[in-house]
């Protein structure tokens, strides 16, 4: 039986071959960048490794060999059975990865579509910073003329206006009761000590009720007198207002025009000026804070931390300063500390006397505001006193011209007749009125000047022939009326 033993391997070798397709397309399968062409040339070098050529080649007849076909033909359908299966596996395989290289090539393309769209948000995005830092200039600047606006002073002085509250200063008299209330309230409650308020008026206008008008009179007489002198200030506080607002007018008038004349200088100056904003003006009278006890050490170590660090960087030197500060102790701050206590006692002292001189200022332009005031107080009473003059002489013009015209009117004077537009306007105004019953006497004139508008020159040619015939009749008795005047200016 050994003898007669075969080893076949052919069948192997397919078997091996087979194996080493499928160990060649796990490369392919693992790149997803590998191309469609790419994987079609793969298939075909393995399809033509599995093709007959690769079948076993045919053996010589041999008689010992002859009793051994039986065992070798189960051994070559095995083998065969086997490529079958790996081509299949192939095939699926390669269906699988082209499956996938679809998958990612759909993909590819949705990504490629959601990077432009980004890139276009960008630009988007891109764009509107651009025009949001062009707007944002431009407020800059705006903000800018905003800020030199507010600088604008004027110089000129503005009428004081008097009586800002709106109302008099003096108060109104009490009348007669009241004044009696104020001097019997203590005796009414001296007798009635738990009365309320409510109970002591009562008992009050009761008393006040049953007094004579002797006992009344002197209350009634002080009333009379604070009345007088109370219409008498309302009056000249009266006066005095309408005074000082034909100044304030005059004043508005004349200073309306030098106010603008600045502003539109001071507008010009600000449209060329680009520079910062300038800091707030101090006042070189006020006296300056005295320095604290580690403001004195650090300006005392600040030269020789400069010269041993080299750099000449100052906030260095001050940190530096400040941690020597921290370190010190009491004894060794104690001169600083006494330095600064005496700089803060005169500085005080300094303080003390620059207020007295605000206070003395202050007191001197309130001088000077009042003393103003009178002045145009003065200016206006003379405004007044000139418009009543000029108001007396147009009403007695008026009065006069009014007299003369009485006089100069001769009742038996011929009147002047109505123009042809007049005489059409009285005769529309009768139908108009019957027609549109209640209407308004503008709207009845707009009416009838748009009917005279409407007509034909035919018509309007009537109501110039009785105009003119009007106008004839007038010219004839006028010259009846001047012949009459002439003979009875002879006769006289």
């Amino acid at each position: 039986m050994a003898d007669t033993a075969v080893v076949v391997d052919v069948p192997r070798k397919s078997r091996n071959n087979g194996r080493k397709a499928l160990k060649q397309k796990n490369p392919s399968s693992s790149s997803p960048s590998l191309s469609t062409n790419e994987s079609n040339i793969l298939a075909q070098k393995l399809s033509q490794q599995l093709s007959p050529t690769q079948a076993p080649s045919p053996m010589k007849s041999d008689p010992s060999k002859e009793n051994h076909d039986g065992l070798s033909q189960p051994l070559k359908g095995k083998a065969a059975g086997k490529g079958k299966q790996s081509k299949k596996s192939f095939e699926k395989d390669l269906q699988e990865m082209q499956d996938m290289l679809q998958k990612l090539r759909i993909e590819k393309e949705k990504t490629d579509e959601l990077l432009k769209e980004k890139d276009e948000m960008l630009k988007m995005k891109d764009e509107e910073i651009e025009n949001k830092g062009k707007e944002q200039e431009k407020l800059q600047m705006e903000l800018k003329k905003l800020q030199k606006m507010k600088e604008f002073k004027p110089n000129m002085n503005f009428a004081i206006s008097m009586n800002k509250g709106g109302g008099f200063e003096k108060k109104r008299p009490s009348p007669p009761y009241i004044l009696w209330c104020k001097d019997q309230w203590k005796e009414i409650k001296k007798e009635n000590p738990e009365a309320d308020f409510k109970e002591v008026s009562n008992i009050l206008g009761a008393k006040w009720k049953t007094i004579m008008a002797e006992e009344k009179k002197p209350y009634e007489d002080i009333y009379r007198a604070e009345k007088e002198v109370y219409l008498q200030a309302i009056a000249k506080e009266k006066r005095e207002t309408e005074a000082m607002k034909l100044f304030e007018d005059e004043h508005k008038q004349k200073t309306a025009m030098e106010l603008l004349e600045q502003y539109l200088q001071f507008k010009e100056e600000a449209e060329k000026e680009t520079k910062k904003k300038t800091k707030k003006e101090r006042d070189p009278l006020k006296p300056k804070q005295p320095m604290s006890a580690f403001f004195l050490f650090s300006n005392e170590r600040r030269a020789a931390l400069l010269a041993d660090t080299g750099n000449k960087n100052v906030l260095e030197a001050a940190k530096i300063a400040g941690e020597e500060w921290k370190n010190m102790t009491e004894e060794q701050k104690k001169p600083y500390e006494e330095i600064a206590k005496k700089n803060k006692e005169k500085y005080m002292e300094e303080m003390e006397v620059y207020k007295q001189k605000k206070e003395e200022e202050a007191l001197n332009v309130k001088k000077q505001e009042e003393e103003m005031m009178k002045l145009q107080k003065q200016e206006a009473l003379q405004l007044l006193k000139k418009k009543e003059k000029t108001d007396h002489i147009i009403k007695k013009t008026k009065e006069k011209r009014q007299q003369k015209k009485q006089q100069n009117s001769d009742p038996n004077k011929p009147k002047k007749p109505a123009s042809s537009f007049l005489l059409f306007s009285k005769e529309a105004r009768k139908t108009l009125v019957q027609e549109r019953q209640g209407i308004n006497n503008s709207i009845l004139n707009a009416l009838i000047s748009v009917k005279w508008k409407e007509l034909s020159e035919e018509e309007r040619d009537v109501w110039n022939a009785k105009a003119s015939e009007a106008m004839e009749v007038y010219k004839k008795q006028m010259e009846r009326y001047n012949k009459s005047a002439e003979e009875e200016e002879q006769q006289h």
